[in-house]
């Protein structure tokens, strides 16, 4: 593995990188590209990558939300800085930082153009920073945090929170903190990063929830691309994916089923280890769950060995907590659920009905539903199972449409602290929160974890607010997931990334 670039000044480093290191197998990225910029020396007429994507976009590539991170896998948009192998924040448009006090942050940029041709500048990033702090609902990455940015030179840019924030270049390297050029932003709509972004590749063409065109960005700053382009399907059956890949019809494929795997030819299933957490969320604001009680039945009622074993074939282990086994600082650490309520008998709830649902893009969740609408039958549940398309029935879910809804999270996709996913997904204020968990207990908990500066002190008022979180029964981890990527093995420098943030890099070539 080629070592990764770091910056300069490694005051910041030496807190942030104990804080999250991720277990991995190898490199960050296979064939010889260490997944960083800084590696597109090939030649100037690359083949296009073909790329089969399980998501489409879902809000006309806003950078505020889900389509953030598909824009930062296909090598579009970039933030300030980026997390490295090791789960610590590595130089991306900021070749430099250090923290001036708890609050304030002083960050260098390096010599970088907008892909509309414009300098990046200090002015220009503070503005595009201050836009995602102002943006309804607000990015998860700033979930509870109130943000500034202010240019202080003409590639000097200081970020300072209303309270210290010791984790901040790791939040900046959250996919919805993208810095776009200015003339990305326009009055009443939100910003479009097509042609506006900073990445190696440049969206040219986008034909709706089907396919999008990419082309190389020749001025980027880490060097020109080995590929030329990129084609991109967005297929959301998982078979059809796999197939593409088998027939020669597309280079790479994420998300390949584990029932498709073992059938690819040798060397095309590459397992990537991540921090992607198959959960079941029970509904706490409205319908059977809202009884602590019933959702001690529910919980009492899955087992997960079968998911692991039966489902995910061995590519996955039991569930063990909101964050796996692949953030081995929790190893060992890990707290007992604090609270739980003691559950309903199967005679008390029996006849109760319940509406779960799920999403097709995953293949392998309708399955893990199914087999959870029999465990819960099982225990005397009536469940009514509803699988749509995740653009189509994520929203429902989280306007509280369904009792229980079994997802998908890597829990290091938005940011990367994990205080900042709690916040976001298990608070009064979360804006992720698929349970609609409002507990004054767990808001104290979270509220405590993020008050703490010490990395190994944080990690442990992390795993006490999981704990509390855990006690509540609003979410019941299922599995932990090893995701298998297909590539040709006519593929260079595809991007192995646990965070699952990027798959093609400057050096990614066919």
């Amino acid at each position: 593995m080629r070592p990764v670039h770091r910056r300069r000044r490694p005051v910041a480093g030496l807190l942030l990188a104990p804080l999250l290191a991720p277990l991995l197998t190898g490199c960050f990225a296979d064939g010889g590209s260490s997944g960083a910029p800084g590696s597109g020396s090939g030649p100037a007429d690359g083949a296009r990558l073909r790329i089969a994507l399980a998501f489409p976009p879902s809000e006309n590539l806003s950078p505020y939300g889900a389509d953030a991170t598909l824009l930062s896998r296909l090598g579009v948009t970039e933030g300030l800085t980026r997390l490295d192998g090791n789960g610590a924040a590595a130089p991306a448009l900021a070749e430099s930082w250090s923290q001036e006090n708890g609050r304030s942050w002083h960050f260098t940029l390096r010599d970088a153009r907008f892909q509309d041709g414009a300098p990046v500048t200090a002015a220009a990033v503070a503005d595009a920073l201050t836009r995602a702090a102002a943006a309804t609902p607000i990015p998860t990455a700033l979930s509870g945090v109130r943000l500034t940015a202010r240019a202080t030179g003409d590639r000097t840019v200081r970020v300072t929170t209303a309270t210290a924030d010791p984790v901040l270049p790791l939040r900046l390297a959250g996919p919805s903190l993208a810095v776009l050029s200015p003339k990305a932003y326009g009055k009443g709509r939100a910003p479009d990063p097509v042609g506006h972004a900073t990445g190696p590749f440049t969206i040219t063409k986008v034909n709706g929830s089907a396919s999008a065109t990419l082309d190389r960005f020749d001025d980027y700053w880490g060097g020109r691309s080995q590929a030329s382009g990129i084609d991109a399907k967005f297929i959301a059956d998982g078979t059809a994916r796999a197939n593409a890949l088998r027939t020669g019809e597309e280079d790479i494929a994420e998300a390949v089923p584990v029932s498709q795997a073992a059938s690819l030819p040798k060397g095309v299933a590459r397992e990537v280890p991540t921090a992607r957490t198959t959960s079941l969320f029970l509904n706490t604001r409205s319908g059977a769950f809202t009884d602590p009680k019933v959702r001690a039945a529910a919980r009492r009622a899955v087992d997960t060995a079968v998911l692991a074993k039966n489902v995910y074939e061995g590519y996955a282990d039991r569930g063990q907590g909101i964050f796996g086994p692949a953030l081995n600082w929790a190893a060992g650490k890990r707290e007992e659920p604090a609270g739980r309520a003691k559950a309903a008998t199967a005679a008390e709830v029996k006849g109760t009905t319940v509406r779960l649902a799920t999403y097709d893009n995953r293949p392998e969740l309708p399955e893990v539903a199914q087999v959870l609408q029999q465990q819960l039958e099982k225990a005397g549940f009536t469940v009514e199972l509803t699988v749509r398309e995740s653009s189509r029935i994520e929203s429902d879910a989280l306007a509280g449409k369904f009792d229980a809804f079994v997802g998908a999270r890597n829990t290091m996709l938005d940011t990367g602290d994990p205080v900042s996913v709690l916040a976001s997904d298990y608070t009064c204020d979360g804006t992720y929160n698929l349970a609609l968990l409002c507990d004054k207990e767990v808001d104290r908990a979270v509220a405590a974890a993020d008050a703490v500066a010490d990395p190994a002190r944080r990690q442990d008022a992390v795993l006490a607010a999981e704990a509390r979180i855990l006690g509540t029964d609003a979410v019941v981890p299922l599995i932990h997931q090893r995701n298998v990527l297909g590539v040709a093995t006519s593929v260079r420098g595809v991007v192995l990334d646990p965070y699952e943030r990027a798959v093609v890099a400057p050096g990614t070539r066919r």
